[in-house]
């Protein structure tokens, strides 16, 4: 495979094809079928980051197309559970404010300055993941309808808020330090 056609593109333009069909179990009520795509989903972002570095077929590509299906894949199913009633909608504006606030502060860098580079930070990851525990247990609550995982999803709601928060503003500090430094 020549050029940007390789495995890990394909799987993450693969992830980007499960999104509407995410959304859609969602919206039409069919938490099973929501779960088993997004855990496939999901998987295809494991195996292209596997493939990509195991393989040594990453690309600038891959490097832009990656994060974009991540945020479109995370933001649809937020999107969709707020829209079914699962998931508050100030969750919903937590997640997607930091998320603007973090590509304009990108976009202005890109503007006035040199940096080129913006690494995830842990605290950024640590986001990500908890994002995608709390999409599980909700959609694990909505499947299987167990009352003990009522008080869980709610406690993965405060907990992804509160690592949202922490970090947009660690992305802040780390905007201001690279601010000085250019």
């Amino acid at each position: 495979m020549t050029g940007w056609i390789n495995l890990p593109n394909i799987l993450t333009l693969l992830r980007l094809l499960l999104v509407p069909f995410v959304i859609q179990a969602i919206v039409a009520g069919r938490p099973m079928l929501a779960l088993a795509l997004f855990g496939a989903a999901s998987v295809t972002d494991i195996l292209d980051g596997w493939a990509a570095r195991r393989l040594r077929l990453s690309t600038q590509t891959g490097a832009y197309l990656d994060p974009i299906a991540d945020k479109v894949l995370m933001s649809g199913v937020f999107l969709a559970l707020a829209a079914a009633g699962s998931m508050p909608w100030w969750l919903v504006g937590i997640i997607l404010g930091r998320d603007m606030y973090i590509l304009l502060a990108v976009a202005v860098f890109l503007l006035l300055s040199s940096a080129r580079k913006f690494p995830p930070s842990v605290w950024g990851k640590l986001s990500t993941f908890v994002q995608i525990l709390t999409v599980v247990t909700c959609m694990t609550r909505n499947w299987l309808q167990i009352s003990f995982l009522d008080p869980l999803t709610s406690a993965m709601i405060w907990i992804c808020a509160a690592c949202t928060i922490w970090s947009g503003l660690h992305y802040t500090w780390r905007g201001i330090q690279l601010a000085r430094a250019h």
